[in-house]
């Protein structure tokens, strides 16, 4: 269970994600709220950005790392203590009402101090440079939960803002890391399975440009969402950011759906943003039509399909999906489609809403029952061998002879 950052967090992450959700529906339904000195709104968003999302980047990035810098993953009691933080966290937020809202915030806020300072250290260690900007966007999501905490503490109003300061960084590492991962996975698919079709095409000035605009939008966003540089500069990265999706072969991978669902995550990203736009200037449709293709749809989507992919390639599986990991990723799109569509249902949105959660509960219930049994039990945790090979130890030295190679 922790010899590999992935196995638990991945399993928090889902279990909290269909959870959290359960008990958000019920005090939408007219149930009580949940024991937290949070409103329930503030709640939920909270739950869903600084618990769920910041649980999947914490396996992500703690079983990347390790094959970015050449240095040992963070194992064994070091890796409980991390996970039995969060959990804490979780707690703590949830009863924040009977414990305190300044003693819920030295608790919860522990966690993401924690994760930040382990990856720093972790690349700073390696001379990762490259990937120093992972720890920006671990510190804005840690400086949005701080920003809720302060609100909760009738310190400064600043709920609304540590939000977006969340969901931003979630969306720009998703723009990040899915503009490495997407067309690099894909271009290894097309290796194996059409050598002589085309490869995915990566343009630095088009991927800079996608970024750039990317960054800028929710800077903007975060600072000023209703201004009208906003959604301009919101329509600007969605159309960049799609342009640069079509370049990545996806339609070619919908054989595939474990590596066509990385697409449709991205692809969601971009749609998000030029609803967010769209939306702004014209006001046709509701303004949580943007916000939930961006929440709902991106991080739901792009959270689920890491998390498949890289608990089979770290425990030795064959990287195809199965029709559970189907299922599951035709539920977190239905769960998308429903609530962006809701607002538009009139007197059925209630119940539209209501399917929407249950259908997000479901497909990271699936998660659980298709994976928890490999994230649990001993097992490979590198990438996935081909059959008939085995895994080597090998030991480096710690001198070397003068002269030697």
């Amino acid at each position: 269970m922790f010899s590999a950052g992935f196995r638990p967090f991945f399993l928090l992450a889902a279990a909290w994600a269909a959870l959290a959700v359960l008990v958000w529906l019920c005090t939408y339904a007219g149930g009580p709220a949940p024991p937290s000195a949070f409103p329930a709104l503030v709640w939920h968003v909270h739950e869903m950005l600084f618990g769920f999302g910041f649980a999947a980047v914490a396996g992500f990035l703690l079983t990347a790392i390790p094959n970015w810098t050449g240095r040992l993953p963070l194992r064994g009691a070091a890796l409980a203590a991390l996970a039995a933080l969060w959990l804490a966290g979780r707690a703590a937020v949830l009863f924040s009402a009977y414990i305190g809202p300044v003693a819920a915030a030295i608790v919860d806020l522990a966690f993401p101090a924690a994760l930040v300072f382990v990856v720093a250290r972790e690349i700073v260690a390696g001379r990762n440079w490259r990937n120093a900007p992972m720890v920006a966007g671990l510190t804005l999501l840690g400086t949005g939960s701080l920003l809720v905490h302060l609100h909760a503490m009738d310190i400064a109003y600043t709920a609304e803002i540590g939000n977006r300061i969340g969901l931003a960084a979630l969306l720009m590492l998703i723009a990040l890391i899915g503009g490495r991962i997407v067309p690099g996975f894909t271009t290894s698919w097309l290796v194996r399975h059409r050598p002589n079709g085309p490869r995915p095409v990566q343009g630095r000035r088009l991927d800079a440009v996608a970024l750039a605009t990317t960054l800028a939008t929710l800077a903007c966003w975060t600072a000023a969402p209703r201004a009208p540089a906003t959604y301009w500069l919101a329509l600007l990265a969605g159309s960049a950011l799609g342009l640069r999706l079509s370049r990545w072969r996806g339609l070619a991978t919908i054989g595939e759906p474990l590596l066509f669902v990385l697409h449709m995550g991205y692809g969601w990203l971009a749609l998000g943003l030029l609803l967010l736009g769209f939306n702004g200037l014209t006001g046709w449709l509701p303004a949580s039509a943007a916000l939930h293709a961006l929440t709902v749809g991106a991080v739901g989507t792009m959270v689920l399909a890491v998390m498949t992919r890289a608990t089979l390639g770290h425990t030795g599986q064959a990287l195809t999906a199965d029709r559970w990991m189907v299922l599951a990723y035709f539920l977190v799109s239905l769960a998308a489609v429903l609530r962006i569509l809701s607002p538009l249902a009139g007197a059925e949105a209630r119940s539209i809403t209501v399917m929407s959660g249950f259908a997000w509960t479901a497909a990271f219930l699936t998660f659980i029952g298709r994976f928890g049994p490999l994230l649990l039990r001993a097992g490979l945790s590198g990438p996935a061998l081909p059959k008939g090979s085995r895994l080597v130890r090998i030991t480096p030295a710690v001198t070397q002879p003068k002269g030697s190679p």
